[in-house]
């Protein structure tokens, strides 16, 4: 198994446009979060987020500090295309392993699928190097087996939780109600607070 995709990997996919992941719209388990927030100062940072339908919807909605990081120039642009004054600042090309910063809140939403699963573990210890004290992780994992060489890859809550338990508070983990109808019962939703200490 691959243990990377790189930037040219996933810049080939996008000039292809290989993107079945693509939804064209904000996943509407996270959607639905997002309605929920009230706080519009809040620091936040979707990592490998490729086209990044939640952080226009974010923008949209008055978010002052939405940070889009991915190994990709293609969808950076392709978001600045859509949202002009969306903060030129605010949009990293940069391998999310190598990234710093401090977040209140991180959205998860296709980029743990996307990684080679032997990254999942320094995945999980990253999130909480880049959470503020009390931050959050919150978003979708797919549910589904782990048995194929290339992206997306599944997984399983017992499995997911192995990664995680060490770091976070596990305040939410179960099988998204709101999925949209081709990935139904194909989802988790998470919501994750950084331990103290």
């Amino acid at each position: 198994m691959k243990s990377t995709f790189d930037k040219e990997y996933w810049e080939k996919r996008y000039h292809d446009s290989s993107t079945g992941w693509d939804l064209g719209a904000p996943s509407s388990p996270l959607q639905n979060y997002i309605d929920q927030i009230t706080d519009k100062t809040l620091k936040i940072l979707i990592p490998g987020a490729g086209n990044a339908y939640e952080a226009e919807y974010l923008h949209q909605k008055g978010f002052s500090q939405i940070h889009v990081v991915d190994i990709a120039r293609p969808p950076l642009e392709k978001l600045k295309e859509r949202c002009p004054d969306f903060p030129s600042e605010h949009l990293h090309q940069a391998n999310f392993f190598d990234f710093s910063g401090q977040f209140d809140l991180i959205l998860e939403q296709t980029f743990f699928c996307a990684i080679s699963p032997d990254l999942r573990p320094a995945y999980a210890k990253k999130m909480p190097q880049l959470l503020k004290s009390n931050g959050k992780l919150v978003g979708v994992l797919f549910n589904f087996p782990l048995d194929t060489d290339n992206p997306p890859f599944g997984g399983n809550k017992t499995e997911y939780l192995s990664y995680f338990e060490p770091y976070f508070e596990i305040k939410y983990f179960e099988e998204c109600y709101n999925s949209i109808p081709p990935r139904a019962e194909r989802e988790f939703f998470i919501c994750l607070t950084k331990k103290k200490g």
